[in-house]
């Protein structure tokens, strides 16, 4: 999946937050808009204890989670 720079960035504006599959990580990571930069084919995250950098062509899939709340445990 070729993404690019003004889609991946359009998407995590519209909804705030996104999940990536990255080809590096064997787990998808969670970007969110106040602690992410999209710039030149390269995505930085700011994270707690570092910064996280990974080129565009290395995202394989990219979407939107939503939760419920049975995953709370709230549920009825």
């Amino acid at each position: 999946m070729a993404v690019e720079n003004d889609d991946l960035r359009s998407k995590l504006e519209e909804k705030g937050e996104l999940m990536l599959a990255v080809s590096e990580f064997e787990e998808p990571l969670e970007i969110h808009l106040h602690d992410t930069d999209i710039e030149d084919g390269t995505v930085r995250i700011e994270l707690t204890d570092g910064i996280l950098t990974f080129d565009t062509d290395e995202i394989v899939a990219a979407w939107h989670h939503t939760h419920s709340l049975a995953d709370f445990g709230l549920e009825d």
